[in-house]
């Protein structure tokens, strides 16, 4: 394992001036997010279609597609805010001073 040399950062060399909050786009592409709610929305959404669709897949007939898009992208987008306002609430702690 490669040691990495980091800086030291104390209340004495930390930066005071405030850093503008990241952008919108980068707080949804970034660190994996849309990896992140596209998996949860293939497990959420496939659970979701068995329970409100089941009976009808199970008999054999085809449910409106729309719906069936809607179950899938209503998880991915829950997800993706989810991980926007986290990722604000964390700047916004690393913003506020102690």
């Amino acid at each position: 394992m490669k040691s990495r040399n980091l800086p030291v950062v104390t209340s004495q060399t930390a930066p005071t001036a405030r850093r503008e909050r990241p952008p919108l786009r980068r707080l949804i592409f970034g660190d994996g997010t849309p990896k992140k709610a596209f998996l949860t929305a293939m497990v959420v959404g496939t659970l979701l279609t068995l329970i409100n669709h089941g009976d009808m897949l199970l008999a054999g007939q085809s449910p409106p597609i729309a719906k069936i898009a809607l179950t899938y992208c209503v998880p991915f987008c829950v997800t993706t805010w989810g991980a926007v306002t986290g990722k604000l609430a964390t700047w916004r702690k690393i913003q506020t001073p102690e």
